[in-house]
């Protein structure tokens, strides 16, 4: 391609949008010009001095004197006559010098005398001719001077060019007939003429060194232009392509060709939009590449897909038409770059913005345009939609022990775990954090969304395996629906924010629907973060004390110290309630040290062979400090170390790391007792019971409860976990006992120690120092065996009295009766409307009472469904609130 070519398609469309045909045949650039050749040879090609019709000059200077002899009737003067006859020959003889001279490589001096013999020669004969014929006064000067004038004219037109043929051909012949009439004259005018000659010739070659200098600068500039446009073509960042005015390829730059598998000539000829897979073009609502070709309109950066198989390539074209000089439609002229990696930039950008860079999942701004979307569709049937919002349960706690990569590495699992559940139900998306969110198009069942985030927890509930660790979470879920529970996104996910709240606070590991009570539980809940945080500061917390007993004598050897708090407006507050505040405000670091401090205190003031025990947080556990902090509270109360037992739950063996084998390692350097608390209902194997140096596992209520009756497994796991406590050289303790024939069994299976109201129930410091001082023999007091078969469950419900509504939570249920917590110290006998469910109420009996919680027989018993559990309450409650082991939330 010529550089006028490539300035014309580089030009922008602010100057024209058509383009001028030139020459398409590469021209050939043009040999350099010697120095004074245009003088000498004129725009002769073959640089040759004498013009090849010289030769026919012949015949004019015979026919001129014949035609003035025959005029004048007269026989021409002889000495002119035979000049004129010798100028004749010469002229014809001239080409033998013709020929000589397109044969032969002659210097430039050889062809100046050849040129003076062939040309010179004949012209000053017939010069001299005339000269001698009109000084002999046979005939008129007149005449000879026209016959002079015209010849010299026919030499001129002949050597038409060649500058220096013209003044020889000038010269001799003036010369000639002026050397007759004076021989002075003659040769002056001869020289003269020789020095015009030079003169001009001086002349020339200066305009032709001039012109020499342009051409060649002018090839420097295009040789340049066009190595810059090679290269430029060879980098494949750019390309040119020309076509005729039928759409078929004139000119393509090779690389495209290169790119596209085939060779430039196969594609000459051929459409120029066979080079792109036009199905694929970008720019919705553009104009298209056929477009401008049949419309035959100028395009600028149209960016089309590449016709590749092996890769997707994309390419930005731009063109405009061409037209002759007569304005007649020639074809298309462009250029093309490559766009594959400023594409690619920009859908990783866009990807960026609309996706999470962990995960792959959507992030918050796609779902909320998503959510969006669906609540704006133009008919109503379209924006039913749901909203699950998740969040991890004990996620922090991988964070703080093994660090944020490991917790990165989690959620790209947690991820992949929830894709495949939810599948193409609906789109997944991770806000932030530990934050994840889930919405499901269309109307879909309760009982379905139900069994769905059922699904969900159960998945994300299963170990992970994280650079070797095993890892335990869980989640919990809250639903909100449109259009019943918002119409608006800001009002979905605010519903389905607080049903997760709700979800939280029933013990996490399961889901709520929203409910519009919500609104006032989270109040509630903020009231009660601001009323703990002033209880923490102004000491309105208190630690209780329930006795453990050995089974074999009988006698108290310690307590476990359990939080309480007496709210100064609404009483006392159930640990269920203020707990998980505090573990996800982060007051249970500072409650957790106070309670440790105050144990060791009040344990001071007892009897050197009673211990206490104090609960220890997950969060507690993973702090560095804590062996720090136990051996300042056992020396500020000056109490032996053996004398303490510190409680841990299975979950801190979610991360089983070099952390927390280190922190058993210290601890027991301290010389404290350490107890499994809630063996069984965690997520963690038994291996980890072979390195750590516990002393006690305390068996979890939740196997105490019903192990009495009739096919209940209880029993046995009881024996097994005694079997391994006793073959590990452990003692164990059975806790939640609270009837006679309960006692009996556990005591029948091994269990070292028990732990329940069936001796005796929380006492406060002053109660426990006082019922020491009586002795540590504990006596047996409760019913002789264990209620209805009992559903337990964490749920709240109203109670009413005598017009007086009441927010309580139900605990377990049976067909005959409940057992409620929240309202303290109720008389027995006291009647309520207990509301169950909207549809749902029974009346019911107090029959025991005893601090925040109590036992209600109900008037008549409750239904049963199919599936054997409580009718009223079975529809209704999550699959997590099937019969479980519901864990007790203590903290010291």
């Amino acid at each position: 391609m010529s550089a006028d070519v490539a300035s014309e398609t580089t030009k922008g469309p602010a100057t024209r949008d058509f383009a001028r045909t030139r020459r398409r045949e590469r021209l050939v650039a043009p040999a350099p010009v010697e120095a004074g050749a245009s003088f000498l040879f004129g725009s002769d090609s073959t640089n040759r001095l004498i013009a090849p019709e010289w030769p026919q000059m012949a015949y004019a200077l015979l026919l001129f004197p014949l035609a003035i002899s025959a005029y004048h009737l007269v026989i021409p003067y002889a000495p002119a006559a035979f000049l004129a006859v010798l100028a004749s020959i010469a002229a014809h003889l001239s080409r033998l010098a013709v020929r000589y001279e397109a044969q032969n490589r002659l210097e430039t001096g050889q062809r100046m005398a050849l040129m003076g013999v062939a040309v010179a020669l004949p012209m000053f004969l017939f010069g001299s001719a005339m000269g001698a014929w009109g000084s002999s006064g046979q005939i008129d000067w007149f005449f000879c001077l026209v016959a002079v004038a015209t010849v010299s004219l026919l030499a001129t037109v002949v050597q038409s060019g060649r500058l220096v043929g013209v003044l020889a051909a000038q010269v001799s012949i003036w010369s000639g007939i002026t050397c007759v009439v004076s021989s002075f004259g003659g040769y002056f005018s001869l020289v003269i003429g020789v020095g015009i000659a030079i003169a001009a010739y001086l002349r020339q070659r200066k305009i032709d060194l001039l012109l020499r200098e342009k051409q060649e600068s002018d090839q420097r500039a295009s040789t340049r232009a066009q190595e810059i446009l090679s290269d430029y073509e060879e980098t494949g960042q750019g390309w040119f392509w020309e076509t005729d005015r039928r759409g078929q390829l004139t000119y393509l730059s090779s690389p495209v060709a290169d790119i596209l598998g085939r060779k430039v000539d196969d594609l000459i000829g051929r459409p120029f939009s066979e080079l792109f897979n036009l199905s694929e073009q970008s720019g919705e609502g553009e104009r298209t590449l056929a477009f401008h070709l049949s419309a035959r309109s100028g395009f600028s950066e149209l960016a089309v897909r590449a016709a590749t198989t092996d890769e997707e390539r994309w390419w930005s074209i731009t063109g405009r038409p061409t037209y002759d000089t007569f304005n007649n439609f020639t074809g298309f002229r462009g250029s093309g770059t490559d766009l594959t990696e400023k594409r690619r930039s920009q859908e990783h950008a866009s990807r960026l913005a609309h996706f999470d860079s962990l995960t792959g999942l959507s992030n918050r701004f796609r779902m909320s345009q998503t959510l969006e979307k669906i609540l704006l569709a133009p008919q109503l049937h379209h924006r039913a939609c749901t909203v699950f919002l998740l969040d991890l349960d004990r996620f922090k706690q991988v964070n703080d022990t093994l660090g944020h990569p490991a917790g990165d590495a989690l959620l790209k699992q947690v991820a992949q775990r929830l894709e495949r559940v939810v599948g193409k139900m609906g789109r997944v998306g991770r806000l932030g954090g530990d934050e994840f969110q889930v919405i499901l198009p269309g109307k879909i069942e309760r009982e379905q969304l139900g069994h769905l985030a059922h699904r969900i927890i159960e998945s994300l509930s299963q170990p992970y395996s994280i650079e070797g660790s095993r890892v335990m979470i869980g989640a919990s879920v809250g639903i909100a629906l449109a259009p019943d529970d918002g119409v608006t996104s800001e009002a979905l996910i605010r519903n389905a924010d607080l049903a997760l709240y709700a979800a939280k606070d029933g013990g996490r590991g399961r889901f709520h629907f929203y409910a519009p009570d919500l609104h006032s539980d989270a109040e509630e809940r903020r009231q009660m973060e601001e009323d703990l945080r002033d209880a923490v500061s102004n000491g309105g917390l208190e630690l209780y004390y329930q006795p453990v007993v050995q089974t074999a004598t009988e006698k108290i050897t310690g307590f476990e110290a359990l939080l309480r708090w007496n709210h100064p407006e609404h009483g006392w507050i159930s640990p269920s309630r203020f707990i998980p505040i505090a573990e996800d405000t982060g007051l249970i670091a500072p409650i957790g040290e106070w309670a440790l401090r105050t144990a060791c205190q009040d344990l001071s003031r007892w009897p050197e062979n009673v211990r206490v025990a104090v609960n220890v947080s997950p969060l507690q556990f993973a702090n560095p400090s804590l062996p720090v902090i136990v051996t300042n509270a056992l020396a500020s109360s000056q109490v032996a170390a053996e004398r303490l037992e510190l409680e841990i739950t299975e979950s801190v063996f979610l991360n089983d790391d070099e952390g927390t084998d280190q922190m058993f390692k210290s601890l027991k350097a301290i010389g404290v007792r350490l107890a499994l608390d809630d063996f069984g209902t965690g997520y963690s194997s038994l291996g980890y019971l072979r390195s750590a140096p516990f002393d006690k596992i305390k068996i979890d209520q939740s196997f105490v409860r019903g192990a009495t009756q009739p096919g209940s497994r209880n029993g046995a796991i009881i024996a097994s976990i005694v079997s391994l406590a006793e073959a590990l050289g452990m003692e164990t303790t059975a806790e939640g006992v609270e009837t006679l024939d309960e006692l009996d069994l556990v005591r029948m299976l091994g269990c070292s120690h028990v732990q329940g109201y069936i001796y005796e129930r929380p006492l406060s410091s002053m109660n426990a120092a006082a019922r020491l001082s009586t002795g540590l023999m504990a006596i047996a007091q409760g019913p002789r065996s264990a209620r209805a078969a009992r559903q337990s469950m964490l749920r709240k419900v109203v109670l009413d009295h005598g017009g007086h509504r009441y927010n309580a939570m139900v605990r377990n249920i049976s067909q005959t009766g409940a057992l409620i917590e929240g309202l303290w110290n109720v008389p027995p006998g006291t009647i309520f409307r207990v509301l169950l469910a909207d549809n749902h109420a029974v009346t019911a009996t107090c029959r025991w009472s005893n601090d925040d919680r109590m036992g209600v027989e109900f008037s008549m018993p409750l239904r049963l469904d199919e599936a054997g559990r409580i009718a009223a309450v079975s529809g209704i409650a999550s699959p997590a609130s099937e019969p479980e082991a519901v864990i007790q939330r203590k903290v010291g």
